[in-house]
C-alpha cells in the first residue's frame, strides 16, 4: 500500500472538489481525507495501491466541472495506515 499527498491549485473551493474527490476515491477504495486549506488550496491524503493513486491523481488534474486546476503538487510517501475510510476534514 502506498501514499500520496496532494495539494490542488486554483478554482477548487466552493465547486465540490472535496465532494467529488470523495465520490472518486470512494470508488477506487482508498482511504484519507480531502480538506480545504486556509490559502484557497485543498489538500487530499490518500492510500491504497500504487494504480487507483494514479488514477485519484489523473481526476484531480481536472477536478469536477465547475473547478479550475492550475497546479498539482504530488508527493508519493510511505503508507501510515491510519485511515479506515475516505472523508471530509475541517
Amino acid at each position: 500500500m502506498k501514499r500520496i499527498h496532494l495539494i490542488v491549485h486554483g478554482l477548487v473551493q466552493g465547486v465540490f472538489f472535496r465532494a467529488s474527490t470523495i465520490k472518486e476515491a470512494k470508488s477506487l477504495n482508498l482511504v484519507g481525507y480531502a480538506k480545504n486549506l486556509e490559502d484557497g488550496t485543498v489538500e487530499i491524503i490518500a492510500e491504497g495501491s500504487e494504480n487507483k493513486l494514479n488514477k485519484l491523481v489523473d481526476f484531480c488534474k481536472n477536478g469536477p466541472e465547475m473547478s479550475r486546476v492550475d497546479k498539482l503538487d504530488i508527493k508519493f510517501e510511505t503508507s501510515k495506515n491510519k485511515f479506515k475510510d475516505f472523508e471530509i476534514q475541517y
